[in-house]
């Protein structure tokens, strides 16, 4: 990939033009990491880039902006421009084609408006970023509250910025979005889930969530999330402390390849403590029947409100459903058990409740059992599918209805505890049960 963005760049200088790798690609390289992509600017004009190269797309034109596809990998290469009158919060009503410091000086953060010449490797820096990359400063080009009115989502970039990176953001810049927060509102949904993907991506994702509470933006866009700071816990169940609290320490055992269901399941797992808390007045004790039931219904309107996928929501929702079920995991029959590991989202579910003990008492015992359990049911893979269908219960002269699925529920449950483990003993069975029912005149 970065021999294209080079390559890319020698050919549009080659044709009398300047250009240079921009943005994030080039703070990345800077501080020694592989950029996952690379943005170019050039003096060329957009017909002028679509002459210089064979695949192209023009996805901004009016904007300066052409995708360059180079192999399996697309390049956004984009004409030197300025850019006025934001009215809306969001995209500006004016652009006009300029040089490469009217398009350094109109970008959002110094650390990413840094220019790089990769045929001469010379760096030009028109905004002090090299400045804030050495010192890990997150700071507005020009006047904070300037660049966070012309697009509000800059509010919320800043913050995941200093999260990704580890940086600090700059005091002037920290008090705009201070000020500014509840204007993420007029953000669309989309955007502002897409940076809170990459904010809650391990393992800066507890300091994200540190810097959108502190920031006044999680009482705005997750405010059932911010009701979990002052959401206190039994210390005999909980030693960390308020709900708040044992978030930040999941968030902080994340593994390294964790995908956005598990870190939403994570965030959304106790979702419902602030509305079912109550003390009990004889002991203390803090109780809170009921939540992941009532989480699972908030998980769906919260994840549908972002514009997760419907899938996702499923499955994020199942996993707070039944992430309380895990203590009584050493109680449960076998078959009750099997059901569990048999569940498509148990991986999910079996991750998060490792996570829940990790950022609480620190006992994996029940984690360590199913993942012992999960391994020698893997071991029986005649256990997976049923013994027995409805066909094959029709073919026995049983009619469909309620009765039906109760019985293939019993043959299942059987299955599962090993009483019956070939289809030719399901199905004596089940004739057996069907004879039984006529005999006694239920006519199931």
């Amino acid at each position: 990939m970065k021999f294209n963005a080079i390559q890319i760049v020698r050919r549009l200088q080659e044709a009398g033009f300047k250009a240079f790798w921009v943005g994030g690609c080039v703070r990345d390289f800077l501080l020694g990491r592989e950029p996952g992509d690379y943005d170019i600017v050039t003096s060329a004009l957009p017909e002028q880039i679509e002459r210089l190269f064979e695949r192209t797309i023009a996805v901004g034109r009016k904007f300066g902006v052409i995708v360059v596809v180079e192999g399996d990998n697309q390049y956004q290469v984009a004409t030197f421009r300025a850019e006025s009158e934001y009215r809306d919060g969001r995209h500006p009503e004016k652009v006009s084609f300029g040089d490469a410091v009217a398009d350094a000086r109109r970008r959002d953060f110094t650390v990413n408006g840094l220019f790089y010449d990769p045929i001469a490797g010379q760096l030009h820096d028109w905004v002090g970023g090299e400045t804030d990359l050495r010192a890990g400063l997150i700071r507005t080009i020009g006047a904070p509250a300037e660049r966070f009115a012309e697009d509000h989502l800059r509010i919320l970039r800043a913050v995941r910025l200093a999260a990704q990176l580890n940086f600090q953001i700059e005091s002037e810049t920290w008090t705009a979005i201070t000020k500014s927060a509840s204007a993420i509102r007029a953000i669309s949904v989309e955007r502002v889930r897409d940076e809170l993907l990459k904010l809650f991506q391990p393992p800066h994702a507890p300091r994200g969530l540190e810097l959108l509470q502190q920031s006044g933006l999680l009482d705005v866009i997750l405010p059932e999330l911010s009701a979990t700071v002052l959401c206190e816990q039994s210390p005999d169940y909980h030693p960390e402390g308020s709900v708040f609290n044992h978030l930040l320490l999941m968030l902080r055992q994340l593994p390294a390849n964790a995908d956005s269901s598990l870190v939403w399941s994570v965030l959304m797992h106790d979702i419902a403590k602030p509305v079912t808390a109550e003390t009990d007045p004889r002991t203390g004790s803090i109780h809170f029947y009921g939540h992941e039931r009532i989480g699972a219904d908030m998980t769906g309107q919260i994840l549908e409100r972002l514009r997760f996928p419907r899938k996702q929501i499923d499955d994020v929702a199942q996993a707070v459903r039944c992430h309380m079920q895990f203590k009584d995991v050493p109680a449960m029959r076998k078959a009750t058990l099997r059901r569990l590991l048999l569940r498509p989202t148990f991986p999910l579910e079996l991750a998060l409740h490792r996570l829940d003990c990790l950022g609480s008492h620190g006992k994996l015992d029940i984690y360590n059992y199913l993942v012992g359990q999960a391994e020698e049911l893997n071991k029986k893979p005649e256990i997976r599918p049923p013994l027995v269908t409805g066909d094959d219960l029709k073919a026995l002269g049983m009619k469909p209805g309620p009765a039906m699925g109760e019985l293939l529920n019993q043959i299942r449950d059987k299955q599962l505890q090993e009483e019956l483990t070939t289809a030719e003993q399901a199905r004596d069975w089940a004739r057996e049960q069907l004879r039984q029912n006529q005999a006694d005149g239920s006519g199931r």
